[in-house]
């Protein structure tokens, strides 16, 4: 194999462990991401469901929040494990690097070396000068003048190449340190966070025990829950659909497919809605989604299904609701077995705010986004303050989890 094509093969393989690094390093970032995400939502939690004493919560209530904060916990401790993990092939990669740079390093110093004692033994201008005058003609003299200027080029590159490898590694051994820092404080808090997921694990044993021969009647009591939430989606969809029939009656339009006819202020509405995608704000101040969308298990009995379409967002009590995004009223429903909901429509998304105690406006008004336009109900019974959410577009109900901002 010759020395150009080695070096090629050499080259690529460097560039290829760069890239991987780089890699690693941006998943890196996500990963830590992801980890001040759950721990910024376990303190929520913490703060909006453990704050109060258990006396004032019903059972169901409390193995409820216990499994929702030993979900989020077992994630953390998932993505910790991933960063521990990622950490040491880095740790792994800069170590083969090191002994590579250190290779590298002694070969410079070697030929640097030698070089040096070259020079010593030919040093003196004279010897320099018999080496010029003994050549055989003009052009002779010229390149050995130029192979001697080289060689002086070449000693400084070789002096400057010893200086970027050193300070090379000396970088990566900073890095190191660094990186093996890093890795025994994930791997210290993952034990903290394992301590507190077995004692949570323990906590919930010992209350699920204490309901263990009622849990049949709790199931009945979930099953009739979602009845309930059931009859809920239907009075909405029958409120979307006689808010999709008025609207397009008003600007002259008819429509059988369920979808509002825009008008071009409110088709700029729409458009500005869906643009902030992501990056709507949180209909309350502090809360945390102890309900997901979609079908899940039942926090409290896993065998038990449930269908949410929208979010359950656990917050505090007397709190706030904000409208999300700048609107109208388009209904205010009081149902015959439940709490108010006002529906505010932005073109043809609506969002929906159910299960309120207090109610600060009216059909027709115009909204600007973050007003407040209600209370959450406090249930005295479980000790919950939920807040319902929803989005549709026209009568398509959407993940309200995907439009909100992180907080």
């Amino acid at each position: 194999m010759t020395k150009n094509r080695l070096y090629i093969i050499l080259v690529i393989g460097l560039l290829m462990s760069s890239f991987s690094l780089v890699a690693q390093s941006d998943r890196q970032k996500e990963l830590e991401a992801q980890r001040q995400q759950k721990l910024r939502e376990i303190k929520q939690i913490n703060a909006l469901l453990f704050t109060k004493k258990k006396e004032e919560k019903s059972t169901i209530t409390l193995i409820e929040d216990i499994n929702y904060r030993v979900n989020v916990r077992k994630n953390l401790i998932r993505i910790t494990n991933e960063q521990a993990n990622l950490l040491t092939r880095e740790i792994n990669a800069n170590q083969k690097e090191i002994t590579s740079l250190r290779t590298q390093l002694q070969e410079l110093k070697d030929d640097y070396a030698a070089m040096v004692v070259k020079s010593y033994k030919s040093k003196s201008e004279q010897s320099k000068v018999m080496f010029l005058l003994s050549s055989s003609n003009f052009q002779q003299a010229y390149k050995r003048l130029q192979y001697i200027r080289q060689y002086r080029e070449y000693q400084k590159e070789q002096g400057e190449s010893i200086k970027l490898k050193t300070k090379e590694l000396q970088e990566l051994n900073i890095q190191l340190s660094k990186q093996k820092e890093d890795k025994q404080k994930l791997v210290e808090e993952n034990r903290v966070a394992k301590r507190e997921l077995e004692g949570e694990l323990k906590q919930r044993e010992v209350l699920m025990a204490s309901i263990k021969t009622d849990m049949g009647k709790f199931a009945t009591q979930i099953k009739q829950k979602q009845r309930e939430a059931d009859q809920l989606d239907k009075e909405i969809d029958r409120l979307i659909a006689e808010a999709i029939a008025a609207s397009n009656k008003k600007v002259g339009k008819k429509s059988s497919a369920g979808k509002f006819v825009l008008t071009p202020e409110a088709k700029k509405l729409a458009s500005s809605f869906a643009a902030n995608k992501g990056k709507l704000g949180w209909p309350v101040a502090r809360g945390v989604i102890k309900g997901k969308f979609g079908k899940t298990r039942s926090l409290t009995d896993s065998s038990v299904e449930v269908n949410h379409s929208g979010v359950k967002i656990a917050t505090e009590q007397n709190a706030e609701v904000r409208a999300v995004f700048n609107g109208e009223v388009s209904k205010i429903h009081l149902m015959k077995r439940g709490n108010p909901t006002i529906l505010i429509r932005h073109g043809d998304y609506i969002t929906i705010y159910h299960n309120l105690s207090k109610i600060h406006v009216k059909k027709g008004d115009k909204i600007t986004t973050g007003q407040v336009i209600g209370e959450v109900f406090t249930n005295k019974i479980s000790g919950e303050t939920l807040l319902d959410f929803r989005i549709y577009k026209n009568n398509l109900k959407l993940n309200p989890e995907s439009w909100l901002a992180r907080q």
